[in-house]
């Protein structure tokens, strides 16, 4: 399969996975408001920053997982893999194997989520050097190597990487965007390069720099690898310069529907 075969793939997918959430949108927010019905058990338990470990972070991405994965399962995209190296959505299609993983960033970290995302081994296939913020390489040199493939042995079917990101409010958990993020495959590296990834909080450790990386380089009109599902209309204008970028994206993406 070419290069540019491959981001068509990205796109179609990308673009199918973003109309599907966007249809789903209600459900999806109404999932994510079911917490409250039940708040008075759960919330004097939850703390966002526990013992000083971010326990409550996780506690919380496990819950909006609940919602965004049933979703997907239960319109039956493809046949889910059980096999142990990959994302926690993991399934085949005709013409290619699928990982999709969410992410979730609370506002104190807000940072993290503006412009790239921590993606881990298992939800990638993007190998390359991890650079220095100014371009520079490490002394000595960060190679980064994902844990799948470029293609799996089966029929040769591409390995594709999505990332659903929410940003949410930490002082009442409410839900402030949600992106779709569709990463290179690793075939893509030579046109890439390292701009896709930036260096993690540990060696050896990466971040999807999706801002650096924001456009199918290979297809006409460069169309945009990221896609924004929501931005709450309400929210705090504080965050929302932060998220200068997902605006001009959400706009734009709100006029061509126009």
């Amino acid at each position: 399969m070419t290069k540019e075969e491959i981001e068509k793939l990205e796109y179609t997918y990308l673009s199918e996975f973003y109309h599907f959430l966007k249809f789903a949108k209600r459900r999806m927010l109404n999932g994510f408001r079911t917490k409250e019905k039940i708040k008075s058990d759960w919330v004097d338990k939850w703390n966002p920053t526990e013992a000083g470990k971010e326990k409550g972070i996780s506690s919380f991405a496990v819950g909006a997982e609940r919602i965004v994965y049933a979703l997907f399962n239960n319109q039956g995209f493809g046949q889910p893999n059980s096999a142990p190296i990959g994302s926690d959505l993991f399934f085949e299609t005709d013409d290619a194997f699928i990982h999709i993983d969410l992410k979730t960033v609370q506002t104190r970290n807000i940072g993290d989520y503006t412009k790239h995302i921590f993606v881990g081994d298992n939800q990638n296939s993007y190998n390359t050097e991890i650079k220095k913020a100014n371009g520079k390489s490490f002394t000595p040199k960060r190679k980064y190597s994902p844990a799948l493939p470029h293609q799996y042995s089966k029929g040769g079917k591409p390995c594709l990487s999505f990332f659903i990101t929410i940003l949410y409010n930490e002082e009442n958990l409410d839900i402030l965007c949600i992106n779709i993020l569709a990463m290179p495959n690793g075939t893509l590296s030579d046109e890439y390069g390292s701009d896709v990834v930036s260096a993690g909080k540990n060696p050896g450790k990466i971040r999807f720099n999706f801002y650096k990386s924001s456009e199918f380089k290979l297809l006409e009109g460069k169309p945009k690898r990221i896609k924004v599902v929501y931005l709450n209309s309400n929210i705090e204008k504080k965050f929302l310069n932060r998220l200068a970028f997902q605006k001009e994206i959400y706009d734009s993406q709100e006029n061509d529907n126009c």
